[in-house]
């Protein structure tokens, strides 16, 4: 849309010209909302350029200095398919451009209970209601309500509405916490790649000092895997962005926000980079008196297949009140092991992709009450949980199944993180105090882990891979002119997944690793351990394993008649 500082800013003599223009910046705003979802931006320039219309009025330098040419290259990147900008409005001209955003002071609330409201109070109130100091930016309608909500906070809602049947529909239709319940976020899409999971497992305090971080640190690693609590991070997409300010009902003051407890559970180790697909949705919302707690679930996808779920559960002060006590949907939640933290922990964690400044910056940090920045809670999460599976798992990621912890206190950078563990069956009971002080930062927290009894021992095609692992060592630049592909096998026992193997004769030598593909491969193939046996032995017809159910393939199916060349002389097995 093409505004005007006549518009923004009003001019003499040009009332119907002035409101046409800003009208154009509310159409384009809503427009901005409808289309997002369709993946259409809309937004606004307010440009000065010498045209037409101007070159009677403007001298020859004027207009040489306000080319068009110096608008349109604005234009261009606007509507350019990599620009995800959206609703927003820019003034342009010779060579200058500038993002406009609203601004408004803190104002004032002038409404006290029993009490009329008159205009002398908005007299005396009137420096403050136009403080420009501390002012604040709404970027949304619903950012925007939030402020009108402290009003209701702030006053006595049952005396103050008493007897007045209008009002208390109003409040009602400012937005009901029960009414959130059941309401979905918006699908988001996480693409990364392994150095994301790198920087993720360096965030959570990984180090090549210790020999047995390699393999989450370092691509070319034959065992290279992805820490399972980075599922956490593609889950949290689902609250980018102002999520939770589309959920009508909530009225989100982020101010006020806080992450109380965590529950992520794992349905099969994490690929090291790919595409994943989270869907969130408002579980439960609770009256915890002092304030609301929102339960979130995020279920992630890789493609059809579900990986893991998470569930939020956030806490916002001073917004309870409205009844409802507990909920079903809820996830309920020795050895020692210390880790010191570098001060810079939280500035490296923030690069996976939570970018909160009460993280980083000292004035946003003393603006919510505390000294220093503090470490994000999901930071402190991902320290218990390898200090788990370091000591109960020997950094095996097939076996971590899933965790829940509470967060009690913050943990500030430079302090030592201290993880007490005990186990009972396959649970690790924890808690994490900060080593320097005592304080526990962590509690009502555990690990469960897959039971070594299932689904993870003793089975018959470690034997066979070992074998194609010699034959890769023996005969690998010659397979790998030949079958030119990346096989991925997924073997189950009892239903479930109990091991993944990546034959990859598509360059050098070829290999054989044990875990998913860090890529994509060609061809993946899922099926029981005993139907491999018999499959490799020859006594399961591939073809009628396929028909049957029992042998389950995606990808380049094709491809899998060059599986011969690996197979063949099956007796050696």
């Amino acid at each position: 849309m093409t505004s005007s500082a006549a518009g923004i800013y009003g001019n003499f003599g040009q009332a119907n010209y002035s409101t046409a223009k800003l009208g154009l910046l509310g159409f384009s705003n809503t427009l901005a909302i409808e289309g997002q979802k369709y993946n259409i931006y809309c937004n606004t320039i307010a440009p000065t350029a010498g045209s037409r219309l101007t070159q009677t009025v403007m001298a020859q330098d004027l207009l040489d200095f306000f080319k068009v040419e110096y608008v349109s290259p604005l234009v261009l990147w606007l509507c350019h398919e990599q620009c995800e900008e959206n609703g927003s409005l820019f003034e342009v001209g010779g060579g200058w451009i500038a993002k406009l955003r609203w601004e408004r002071t803190q104002g004032a609330i002038l409404r006290h209970q029993n009490q009329s409201m008159s205009p002398e109070a908005v007299r005396d109130h009137w420096d403050k209601i136009c403080n420009f100091q501390n002012a604040t930016k709404p970027a949304s309608v619903h950012e925007a309500m939030n402020q009108l909500l402290e009003v209701l906070s702030a006053v006595d809602i049952d005396t103050g509405l008493a007897g007045n049947p209008t009002s208390a529909v109003a409040s009602t239709e400012l937005g009901i916490p029960l009414s959130a319940v059941g309401q979905k976020l918006a699908e988001v899409e996480f693409s990364y790649s392994n150095m994301q999971t790198i920087l993720y497992a360096l965030g959570v305090g990984m180090s090549t000092k210790e020999p047995d971080h390699l393999k989450f640190l370092y691509e070319g690693d034959s065992e290279f895997s992805c820490l399972p609590t980075f599922g956490v991070i593609p889950s949290q997409s689902v609250l980018a962005h102002g999520g939770l300010s589309t959920i009508k009902g909530l009225n989100i003051d982020y101010t006020r926000l806080l992450h109380g407890e965590h529950y992520l559970e794992l349905y099969k180790p994490l690929p090291t980079s790919g595409k994943l697909t989270s869907r969130g949705m408002i579980a439960d919302v609770l009256d915890k008196g002092s304030g609301m707690v929102v339960l979130v679930d995020a279920h992630t996808y890789n493609g059809q297949e579900l990986v893991c779920y998470n569930q939020f559960t956030l806490f916002l002060v001073g917004m309870g009140g409205f009844g409802k006590k507990t909920s079903d949907k809820a996830k309920v939640a020795p050895c020692c092991r210390q880790a010191p933290l570098c001060l810079f922990q939280a500035a490296l964690y923030r690069l996976s992709g939570d970018f909160n400044p009460l993280h980083i910056d000292p004035s946003f940090a003393a603006l919510g009450g505390y000294k220093t920045p503090i470490l994000h809670g999901l930071c402190s999460f991902g320290f218990a949980a390898r200090h788990v599976l370091k000591h109960y798992a020997n950094n095996d990621v097939s076996k971590f199944k899933s965790i829940k912890v509470r967060f009690v206190k913050p943990v500030l950078p430079g302090q030592t993180l201290q993880t007490e563990m005990w186990k009972e069956g396959s649970r690790i009971h924890l808690q994490c105090r900060v080593g320097n002080t005592g304080d526990v930062v962590l509690t009502s927290a555990y690990v469960d882990l897959q039971d070594i009894t299932d689904a993870t021992r003793g089975l018959q095609s470690d034997l066979v891979f070992a074998e194609i692992g010699h034959r890769i060592k023996d005969f690998g630049p010659e397979l790998v002119r030949k079958v030119n592909a990346v096989f991925q096998w997924e073997i189950t026992q009892g239903g479930r997944t109990a091991a993944q193997w990546t034959i990859n004769l598509k360059s050098g030598t070829g290999s054989l690793q044990k875990g998913p593909y860090s890529g994509k491969p060609d061809v993946t193939f899922t099926l029981s351990d005993e139907d491999f046996m018999k499959v490799v032995q020859g006594k399961l017809d591939p073809q009628k394993a396929f028909f049957a159910g029992k042998l389950k393939a995606k990808g380049n199916i094709m491809l899998s008649q060059k599986l011969e060349t690996i197979l063949k002389d099956y007796a050696k097995f």
